[in-house]
């Protein structure tokens, strides 16, 4: 995944209680005319005049900034290769906050003290880091493909050293590709393999996908990974479901994820798509119950509505954890919908 993206949705997630509400934002932004963008617009404005005339709202300028950044993606001078984008804002805490993603994105206008998260956990898993490397006898074209979309690209010849002087990782790409050039020189193929190795090390690629025709290869790269990203997955939940069976590393159901949430052990937080239950926070610790009780099951305090699946997601995300959001129901379902491994016992 995109550690620049995944660092992001960590720090984000830590925003639990703003000083005053957070507006987030996310739009689709693969538009094939204008009467589409005008749908956008329409969509804007009315979750902007809703937003206005909430009780107490101070939200002018953070609506503002809002409805700028919306504007400028409509007319595509900003992030115009972007398939979505993400927004958040929050005055008093500085945040403005635009991130362009190569996922499909569902209109989406949040009002509330905290980020809205739980899509863009989402993206985070179902767009890992990749390498697309187009490789020949003499040659080869490294394109990074990450969550932001199509990225840097570097051609390694052993022949011009000199053409990539960006910095960055194609200058590490280049330097490291001359390195194993003159170390095994006319094994062309072993020292393109090494080099993608020290690249795909350093910079933390999830995958490196091979091929020969440019053009439709990087169209092609980003369906395959979440493919494997799936198959991976069903294999992470059924791992899960069977450890907390035997009362080992893991939980399966709300009420136990939630308490494992609660004390910060989960490690990856599992979760269905369609999962959505009203629960409550207390206001005094923090804990999450489902059900309407309006006082706290632990300390008796205050307690307010929330939904549980937006809320855990960002209680495992602000305490180190990661989310998977899982399609297929299968044992999840007949789970609760959430499970998940814990860095220890409870």
């Amino acid at each position: 995944m995109s550690a620049a993206l995944s660092a992001r949705l960590a720090a984000l997630a830590r925003i639990t209680r703003a000083p005053s509400p957070v507006v987030s934002v996310y739009l689709g932004t693969r538009w094939a005319d204008e009467h589409q963008r005008e749908r956008v617009r329409v969509f804007l404005a009315n979750e902007i005049k809703k937003a206005r005339a909430l009780p107490g709202s101070a939200l002018g300028e953070d609506l503002d900034w809002i409805a700028a950044q919306g504007e400028a993606l409509v007319q595509q001078t900003l992030f115009p290769g972007a398939t979505g984008v993400v927004l958040f804002a929050c005055g008093p805490l500085g945040l403005r906050e635009a991130l362009p993603v190569r996922a499909a994105v569902e209109d989406t206008f949040v009002v509330n003290d905290a980020p809205y998260l739980r899509r863009l956990a989402e993206i985070v898993r179902e767009t890992p880091s990749a390498l697309v490397v187009f490789v020949d006898g003499e040659s080869a074209r490294l394109i990074q493909v990450g969550t932001d979309g199509v990225g840097a690209e570097v051609t390694l010849e052993s022949d011009v050293p000199n053409r990539h002087r960006q910095g960055g990782w194609r200058l590490l790409a280049q330097t490291r590709f001359q390195r194993h050039i003159e170390e095994h020189r006319g094994r062309h193929f072993d020292a393109v393999a090494a080099t993608l190795a020290d690249v795909a090390d350093e910079h933390g690629v999830d995958h490196i996908v091979l091929a020969g025709e440019a053009g439709a290869l990087v169209e092609r790269a980003a369906p395959l990974l979440r493919l494997r990203e799936g198959a991976a997955e069903t294999a992470g939940v059924e791992a899960v479901l069977t450890e907390a069976a035997k009362g080992g590393r893991a939980t399966a159901g709300l009420e136990a994820t939630l308490e494992a949430a609660g004390r910060g052990a989960v490690h990856r937080l599992y979760v269905l798509a369609a999962f959505r239950q009203a629960g409550r926070e207390c206001a005094a610790c923090g804990a999450l119950q489902p059900g309407d009780a309006t006082a706290c099951r632990r300390c008796r305090g205050a307690t307010k509505e929330v939904e549980l699946g937006e809320a855990l997601v960002q209680r495992v995300l602000a305490t180190g954890g990661t989310v998977d959001t899982v399609a297929v129901a299968g044992g999840l379902a007949r789970a609760g919908g959430v499970a998940a491994l814990l860095r220890y016992p409870l």
